[in-house]
């Protein structure tokens, strides 16, 4: 026999605790001006894959997308 797994709780809409909400990720194309909390302003260099990989003066930094330090302008 298979172990049971356990039901999964319903998120009644007048509950006082909130759903958990899901993150929108912008879409980061080449060249878009981007502001990062910690380096500043910076241009998109390339996109690989959950990445973006972002010049900020003569630096290069690889930076996820859906981190929450990063900003389109």
């Amino acid at each position: 026999m298979r172990p049971r797994q356990p039901a999964k709780k319903p998120h009644l809409p007048n509950s006082p605790f909130r759903a958990a909400e899901v993150p929108v990720i912008p879409d980061f194309a080449v060249n878009d001006r981007v502001t990062h909390d910690r380096h500043g302003l910076g241009s998109i260099v390339r996109v690989t894959g959950d990445r973006i990989h972002v010049r900020f003066g003569e630096n290069t930094v690889s930076v996820a997308m859906s981190s929450s330090k990063i900003h389109p302008l």
